[in-house]
C-alpha cells in the first residue's frame, strides 16, 4: 500500500485549493474506477481530496426544457429522476446499461465522465502503454484488440472509451460545467474529450485542477424520441462491444432532427453528424436508414480482428433508428 494522504472538502474552493499545484492529487467521488487504477498501480495519488458531500448533487429543470445534473449525483439517481426519463430516456437508459446496481449507487455523474479505458493493457503494468507512459507503445496493436477501435484511432492507442452515460450526454449537445481557481467554465462534450493523436494520454480539455460541477442538457422538442442500445459479450455488467444513442423527431413523415452517437468504437464517444445529413430532411425509409447507417461507418478503419464491430454497429445503427421511426408512426 503506498501512502497518500486524505481530506474531505466542504466547500468547492476548498476542494480546489486542495489539489492546487499537485500534479498527483486526485479528486474522490464513488472511486469506483479510481481506487480499482490504485489498486493496480496505474493511479498513485500523493493526496484523495473527497468531493462526495459537496453541495453539487441533484437533478434541476433549466430554462428552455433542458436539465442540469449536479455532478455528485449518483448514476442510479440521476438514471431514476422522472425528467431524465421524460425528457431524455437515452440517457437513463445508458446510465442503468453501464454497470451493476452497487456501482451505480456509489458512481457519480462527474466521475462517470473521466473514467478510464478498461483496455487490459492500460491495466498492466508491465507492458507498454502510451497512454499510462507516453512513448512506451500500444501493446494492442500487435496484441488482443478484438474489442478496441475502429474509429478514430491512432498509431499511438486503439483503446476505446468506457462511458455508457457520455454516449448519450453527446447524443443531446450536452456541456460539461466545471470551476477552477480562475473561475468557472463550460465545455461542450463535443470538444471535452481530445483526439487521441499522438498524446492519448491526454484525454480531456478539462484545465488542470479544474473541478467538474454540473452536466447541462438544452431543450429538446418534445416530439424527439430517443433510445440507448448496448451490445456486450455478455448480458450482465460489462462494457460495450458497441453502444448507439439515437434519437429521431418524424413530422409528416419527414425527419426533422436526428441524433447519433456511438460508443465502444472510439477513443471517445461518437457523434456520427454525415450520417445524421444523410436522414434529416428525409423519409426515414428503410433504404435511407440503411444509408444512414453507412454512412455512420465510413471512416471506420478497423484493425485485423475487429473488424465484426463495423457490420454490427452499422446494423445497429439502423435498427435503433427503425425501432424509432416505427414508434413515431405509432404515437
Amino acid at each position: 500500500m503506498r501512502e497518500f494522504a486524505y481530506q474531505r472538502a466542504a466547500r468547492v474552493h476548498d476542494a480546489l485549493l486542495a489539489v492546487a499545484g499537485d500534479r498527483n492529487a486526485r479528486y474522490l467521488g464513488g472511486g469506483t474506477n479510481l481506487v480499482d487504477l490504485m489498486k493496480c498501480g496505474v493511479e498513485r495519488p500523493t493526496r484523495l481530496v473527497d468531493v462526495r458531500r459537496l453541495p453539487l448533487d441533484g437533478v434541476h429543470v433549466a430554462p428552455g426544457g433542458g436539465l442540469v445534473i449536479g455532478a455528485t449525483t449518483t448514476n442510479s439517481d440521476a438514471a431514476a429522476h422522472p425528467e431524465v426519463r421524460r425528457r431524455f430516456p437515452a440517457l437513463s437508459q445508458a446510465l442503468l446499461a453501464g454497470a451493476s446496481g452497487q456501482l451505480r449507487n456509489m458512481a457519480t455523474v462527474g466521475g462517470n465522465l473521466l473514467q478510464r479505458t478498461r483496455c487490459g493493457y492500460f491495466a498492466d503494468l508491465s507492458r507498454p502503454c502510451n497512454k499510462r507512459l507516453p512513448g512506451s507503445g500500444c501493446a494492442a496493436i500487435a496484441g488482443v484488440h478484438h474489442n478496441h477501435a475502429v474509429l478514430g484511432h491512432s498509431a499511438h492507442c486503439v483503446a476505446t472509451h468506457p462511458s455508457d452515460m457520455a454516449v448519450a450526454l453527446a447524443a443531446f449537445d450536452a456541456v460539461v460545467r466545471y470551476q477552477s481557481l480562475d473561475g468557472g467554465g463550460e465545455i461542450p462534450l463535443s470538444r471535452f474529450y481530445l483526439p487521441v493523436g499522438d498524446r492519448p494520454d491526454l484525454e480531456t480539455a478539462l484545465p488542470p485542477g479544474a473541478l467538474i460541477t454540473a452536466v447541462a442538457l438544452p431543450g429538446v422538442p418534445g416530439s424527439l424520441r430517443s433510445r440507448y442500445r448496448k451490445v456486450r459479450e455478455r448480458a450482465s455488467y460489462a462494457f460495450a462491444t458497441v453502444s448507439v444513442a439515437a434519437a429521431l423527431d418524424v413530422r409528416d413523415g419527414v425527419v426533422r432532427d436526428v441524433r447519433i452517437a456511438m460508443g465502444g468504437v472510439a477513443s471517445r464517444p461518437w457523434r456520427a453528424g454525415s450520417a445524421e445529413a444523410v436522414l434529416r430532411g428525409a423519409r426515414p425509409t428503410p433504404d435511407r436508414l440503411r444509408a444512414c447507417a453507412e454512412e455512420a461507418l465510413s471512416g471506420a478503419e478497423p484493425l485485423p480482428d475487429n473488424g465484426y464491430k463495423v457490420l454490427l454497429a452499422k446494423n445497429l445503427i439502423a435498427a435503433v433508428l427503425g425501432e424509432l421511426a416505427a414508434a413515431e408512426e405509432v404515437g
